[in-house]
């Protein structure tokens, strides 16, 4: 089976999206996200330019040594660029593998590992008890598990809060900047969680991303104030570049940690799962370079009882949860994976196999990861510049957004 053409396809239904579909001499269409939240047309650029050429007449079977080809062939190695290139060509190989062979994508990772992969929503409000309305939302939605921001009195845009029923970060036009409180922040964050558990106890699990907004003894503070709530995890507690930082934290805290999502190689996480550091590693499908690198990942991860909890906000596109669903049915040390439902619009363009019932989500039986790009609606809505904000404290330093 050759690659016969590869195109990119970028659109913005309702938010902007990158997407490599690759076709072959035998009729069959594989699909990749390369989304990278605010720099889109740098993974773009990098996939028709210099990828898609070296992609034409190779054996699409050939996942493997493709994915060698373009790590180590390129010499300028990992990076989240590269990484996401490498990872839409890798999920779209993989997608065409399983066409190719009529199954869904999970039958050729090894098969179901479990039923289906328990998810976790957004409950996000501008202050505590317009929080616990949105954990109530989710709950009565089915949701099992919760992620939870909200609002801090005395700082006007807080991380993880907007006005409309879904967050999404990226801003129109050039990146806005917020003020950010530490202090603040480190006086509140306990006192919403008390007040989750003191309405709806023990029975859900609850989730906070402190966003690497924290220096390693603020974070290794937050975990023990929260030790009482029993987190399933605290996310990106601090900037995880220096992944001896994550010691101090340990030895304060018996807080799960969950760390990951802009890793885009496993020596990104190698320490930190080696040392049993953290317990849930958050690598996306689009940003480790694809099934085949983050099927590296979670073999690590398990030798040490790190389990996955991969990156799953709207920043994906449909294609990227498609994959990432059929990743974690398989593997055996799934934890659980983030859900953020796509708009409607997101959902007309890439129509897909997979569900969502009671908190959990499955990928569907459909050949392949599932997920298709409607093209001739996709070119209705073209690119439109958007950014993540940048944060700044109090006295204007420059901060971790």
């Amino acid at each position: 089976m050759k690659i016969r053409a590869a195109r990119v396809i970028v659109c913005c239904p309702a938010r902007n999206f990158v997407t490599l579909k690759i076709e072959t001499d035998e009729g069959l269409t594989g699909l990749g996200d390369a989304t990278l939240n605010g720099r889109e047309l740098a993974v773009a650029s990098y996939l028709k330019d210099h990828v898609v050429p070296c992609l034409v007449g190779r054996d699409a079977h050939q996942i493997e040594d493709i994915w060698q080809y373009l790590y180590k062939g390129a010499y300028w190695r990992r990076g989240p660029v590269t990484m996401a290139a490498i990872g839409a060509v890798d999920t779209a190989l993989w997608d065409l593998k399983a066409k190719s062979a009529g199954l869904p994508l999970y039958q050729l990772l090894g098969g179901k590992s479990r039923a289906a992969c328990m998810v976790y929503g957004h409950a996000q409000g501008r202050d505590v008890e317009e929080t616990c309305d949105a954990v109530s939302d989710h709950i009565e939605q089915g949701y099992r598990a919760i992620r939870a921001q909200s609002g801090i009195p005395g700082i006007e845009k807080a991380y993880g809060i907007a006005g409309a029923k879904f967050y999404e970060p990226a801003e129109k036009g050039l990146p806005g900047e917020t003020v950010w409180s530490t202090e603040r922040y480190l006086d509140f964050a306990p006192k919403l969680f008390e007040r989750l558990r003191q309405k709806f106890g023990f029975e859900h699990h609850l989730l906070h991303d402190v966003h690497h907004r924290l220096t390693p003894i603020e974070a290794a503070r937050l975990g023990k104030a929260l030790e009482p709530c029993r987190l399933f995890w605290m996310e990106d507690p601090t900037p995880a570049e220096n992944q001896d930082a994550f010691r101090l934290i340990r030895r304060h805290t018996v807080t799960p940690l969950a760390v990951g999502e802009v890793f885009n190689s496993i020596h990104d996480a190698r320490d930190l799962i080696e040392s049993q550091l953290i317990d849930y590693i958050r690598m996306s499908v689009t940003h480790a370079g694809g099934i085949s690198h983050l099927r590296k990942v979670a073999a690590l991860a398990e030798l040490y009882q790190v389990r996955t909890g991969c990156h799953g906000a709207t920043d994906l596109s449909p294609v990227c949860m498609g994959a990432a669903l059929h990743f974690g049915i398989s593997v055996s040390n799934f934890g659980i994976q983030e859900h953020m439902p796509h708009a409607p619009l997101t959902d007309e363009v890439f129509p897909h196999a997979y569900t969502f019932k009671r908190g959990f989500m499955h990928p569907g039986e459909a050949p392949g990861h599932g997920v298709e790009i409607d093209e001739e609606l996709a070119a209705k809505y073209p690119y439109d510049p958007a950014y993540l904000p940048v944060a700044r404290l109090e006295d204007g330093t420059l901060w971790s957004w």
